[in-house]
């Protein structure tokens, strides 16, 4: 059997009656079965029995041995950290007014907080970056994303969490929005940022432009502005406010739709047009009830479905009174996301405790 192209993929029958579905993404090979998904190791260093019989054993060997010595994937000394302690924010509630706030767009890229030495996922995993593309960062810790461009997750997802391809890094970014340690209110966070950003000389990071809101108005052209460029949103950052390292309603999401992350637990058959394949995904909550998903699915998804136990992000507008999604949309895998995470609603979130503030200057931007 030949093998296959970057882009392709292949339905290989196991022992139930649903195939599983093995996928090349440049180089690097997957599978639907619970055997490689339950594998605690890179994507690119993961096999199973389907892939092996598709390439036979020599070939497999020799890819999985390509990248040379696996790394740990936690930092040492801290393999029971399940998650970091970041800044995150909550959804807008669609009322409060934003004046004065700092804009920037919401970033479809990968969470990278780098402690000075490494980037760590939200997971506390590691991310490792070639030595050319952290050049030049500086030795404090600096809150950002890996990103590649608009509507790009799953390639930046892809690359960041395998080992041994630093070449696949060439189209990477490392967008810094924030300097955690630094003391003092946003303001000051920026301009630290700003004033040490040129000595850094650093080829492959930028400095995320924050803006600030001049009334209800230039919020939504913004956001209909960013829409169009195929963004997510906007993150609005309280002026004054300080880094605090849990969610914080100092930080909002302004989206047209709210979006979480659930577990795909079972598939309902298609009908009519559908009929043989995959008609709607039944994914769990955080909560524990079970929701309906069909509406996204491209006919890509409904031949290939996302494995069951598989996390991936919908959108929704909000949560019915019954503690369901109302009307969810599928967006795709989302391998990085928390299932657990409480549900998002556009109820206003509770107020940050006091705090001393320095209000922002107004009419200007930060870059």
């Amino acid at each position: 059997m030949p093998d296959l192209e970057s882009g392709q993929s292949i339905e290989m029958q196991g022992s139930g009656k649903t195939p599983y579905i093995i996928k090349n993404v440049g180089g690097v090979y997957s599978c639907t079965c619970p055997a490689w998904r339950n594998q605690s190791l890179p994507p690119n260093a993961r096999t199973c029995k389907h892939i092996r019989k598709l390439r036979g054993d020599a070939a497999e060997e020799a890819r999985l041995a390509a990248p040379g010595p696996l790394q740990p994937l936690k930092p040492a000394g801290s393999e029971d950290v399940k998650e970091l302690p970041l800044l995150q924010g909550h959804p807008w509630d669609g009322e409060q007014d934003l004046t004065g706030w700092w804009m920037s767009e919401k970033l479809d890229g990968v969470r990278a907080y780098w402690d000075g030495k490494q980037f760590l996922s939200r997971r506390n995993n590691i991310y490792y970056a070639p030595d050319w593309f952290t050049a030049g960062l500086p030795a404090h810790p600096l809150d950002g994303e890996l990103w590649i461009g608009r509507r790009a997750f799953d390639l930046t997802s892809e690359i960041v969490r395998t080992q041994g391809t630093p070449e696949r890094w060439k189209d990477l970014k490392f967008l810094v929005f924030d300097a955690p340690e630094t003391k003092g209110p946003f303001e000051d966070r920026v301009k630290f940022l700003q004033d040490e950003h040129g000595a850094w000389k650093s080829t492959y990071t930028h400095l995320v432009e924050h803006n600030e809101c001049t009334d209800p108005e230039h919020l939504l052209s913004e956001l209909d502005r960013v829409l169009g460029l195929g963004g997510e949103g906007l993150m609005m950052r309280k002026p004054g406010s300080h880094y605090e390292r849990t969610r914080s309603s100092s930080l909002l999401k302004v989206k047209k739709f709210l979006d979480m992350e659930v577990v795909v637990d079972d598939y309902e058959a298609g009908k009519g047009r559908h009929k043989g394949r995959v008609g709607a995904l039944w994914v769990r909550l955080s909560t524990g009830k079970l929701c309906k998903v069909g509406t996204g699915l491209k006919d890509k998804d409904r031949d290939n479905p996302p494995a069951k136990g598989t996390v991936i992000t919908v959108k929704y507008q909000d949560i019915t009174a019954d503690g369901l999604l109302r009307f969810p949309v599928y967006v795709g895998p989302r391998h990085d996301g928390d299932p657990n995470a409480p549900l998002p609603t556009r109820k206003k979130p509770e107020e940050a405790p006091a705090e001393d503030t320095k209000p922002g200057p107004k009419k200007r931007k930060t870059k």
